[in-house]
Formats: structure tokens, sequence, C-alpha cells
């Protein structure tokens, strides 16, 4: 089933106009997740809306939104009057500049889309926008709103569509400044930065996303299964440390001599796992056990004998819509 588009109106670059859908590129759908429940009954805790004041349940009808002014004082906004003020770019990304990529501050990113043509009309002008951002090698900033808020995107080429990230304003982000202060400014020997970027060029390599593995989602299902097929939990050992470093210089030379032992182990299971062809993609959670009594003995058979392998590695799901904002 195709995933259902979190907006849809139109994308302008001055006269040229195309109807488009915008989906999210991400998804955190498939991570392993929790529910409160009540420890002496096993329910679901639910949570109700009440008066601060009286403790009694408000009704969906009787919400309204309001502005904090002082410890006891809002100010009501309805939903007319926010209706009322909502920009023109409700409906369309105008484009309103080009500017080159490397002029975005990673700080200002905050997530991808997919645009996409909405429909079977309005290819030639889509693929104008697209082809010519593309050849001009730059990123097309525009406007678009989304659960009521005006937010910056900056749409680029990926392969035949578009992909608009959404930027946050300058407001939204904090200066360095206070941060970097107290920074000492130290004196670093040519000795310490020849070991330093030995070892950076060992671990060098090219980014393969594809080699990233989620140990603690794998922990949380190897976790779940056990639990669910009576395993006892064993308590986890603590981890070692190699102490504190005293000398800076003996800690580079420590760690060229461990990335000697380890490299030719770590290159070969790169290797390894590299040349392995890609599997179809599944549900992280059809990596969880069933639950005992809901697939009859045959079920719960297999739940015992099914845990260590169905919690050596999770595998990610296609990712599905979720509301924008």
């Amino acid at each position: 089933m195709a995933p259902r588009a979190n907006w849809k109106g139109f994308l302008r670059l001055s006269l040229v106009t195309c109807p488009v859908a915008l989906y999210p590129a991400t998804s955190d759908t498939e991570k392993v997740s929790f529910n409160q429940i009540n420890r002496k009954t096993g329910h679901r805790i639910k949570y109700l809306k009440v008066d601060a004041e009286t403790g009694d349940e408000v009704t969906s009808e009787d919400i309204v939104k309001g502005y904090k002014v002082d410890t006891d004082t809002y100010i009501e906004v309805t939903k007319d009057e926010l209706d009322e003020i909502a920009l023109d770019s409700t409906h369309t990304i105008d484009i309103d500049e080009f500017v080159p990529k490397t002029d975005i501050d990673n700080r200002y990113l905050i997530r991808p889309y997919y645009l996409v043509p909405d429909g079977k009309v309005g290819h030639d002008a889509y693929a104008v926008i697209r082809e010519t951002i593309r050849s001009m090698d730059k990123v097309a900033i525009g406007r678009v709103v989304l659960t009521n808020r005006e937010h910056i995107i900056a749409l680029e080429p990926l392969e035949s569509g578009l992909m608009g990230t959404l930027l946050r304003y300058p407001y939204e982000v904090r200066s360095e400044t206070e941060y970097f202060d107290d920074i000492q400014d130290v004196k670093l020997t040519k000795d310490m930065l020849d070991l330093a970027r030995h070892i950076v060029e060992k671990k060098s390599g090219a980014f393969d996303p594809e080699l990233f593995e989620d140990h603690y989602e794998t922990a949380l299902i190897d976790l779940i299964n056990k639990k669910r097929s009576g395993m006892p939990i064993a308590a986890k050992a603590a981890p070692k440390t190699g102490g504190n470093v005293i000398n800076l210089m003996d800690a580079l030379k420590k760690s060229i001599a461990n990335e000697k032992d380890v490299a030719p182990a770590a290159k070969v299971a790169k290797e390894s796992k590299a040349k392995k062809p890609k599997k179809r993609v599944e549900g992280q959670r059809e990596m969880l056990l069933p639950i005992s009594g809901k697939g009859g003995k045959d079920a719960a058979a297999k739940a015992k004998d099914a845990p260590k392998k169905a919690a050596d590695k999770p595998v990610r799901a296609p990712a599905r819509a979720k509301k924008a904002g």
C-alpha cells in the first residue's frame, strides 16, 4: 500500500506551476516503542485532559489554544483567528531564490521530504524546475505551510525527483560563541598531529549507511524475545575502561598499536559484510516473537526455539508516512 502524502499543493517558479505531493523521507515507526502500563493489573495507562484547577475532565470541543502571558493569565486564540492569518503559501511552495548548497549551515537542517508530481498532469513543469535546479548546481529556497506553521524548504534534485529539506529560522539556532568561549587555546606538537592523522587515515573509508547497526535496538529485541519465551535475563558485566589518560602522546601511540591488532579482523568483517547480497527488507517487528497463547502450541514451540536467531540482527522496513510538522 502506497504511503499517504503529508501535504498536497503546487510547486511554483514564477509562472511555471505543477501539482505536487510531499512525503516524509524518514521514519521512526519501525523502532521498538513502549507503552506505560499499570504494574499491578498489566493494563495500559490512559491519560485524560482535565482542568488544572477543578480537576474535571474537559471535552475536546471545550479545549482551545491559549498564549500564556502571566502565571494564571492566557490570551485565547481561536481556530478561525488562526485561519484568518494563514499565509498564501498554505497550498503552494513558492520558490523565492536559488543559493549554493554549501551556503546552508548544517545547523539549519531539520528533516528531509520527497516532493513528487501529484497525478498525471504537471510532469513537464516538474521536470523543467528539477532540471533547471540541477543544471545550475544550486538549491531552490521556498516556503511551505505544515500543521499551520510556515517553514522554509530547500529543494534539490535527487535522481528523477526532488528532495525537500525543512530549514530552521535564525531564532531557532543557538550561537556557538557562548559554548566555545571557555575552550582553551592549546599548542599541539607536530608529532601529536602526525600520530592522530595516522589513526584517522587507518579508519578512513567511504560513507555506507548499510554498515550501520543500531545495537540498542538489537538488544531491545533480544530482551523482549527472551522475556516472551521465559528465558533468564543475565546481568550485564561492567564495561572495561582504559583508565584516565595521563599522557596524550602515550595515548596516541597506544591507539596506533591497538589499531594494528584489530585492523585485519575488522577489515575482513567489513569486506565480508559488503559482499553479501542485499536481502528483501522486512518489518522490524517481524523480528519479535509471537505472543504466547495466540498462535497455538506450534507458535509457542517456535517461539521457544527462535529467540536467539530472531534477535541476531533487526531488519528495517520501508518508511511509512507520518504526519509532518
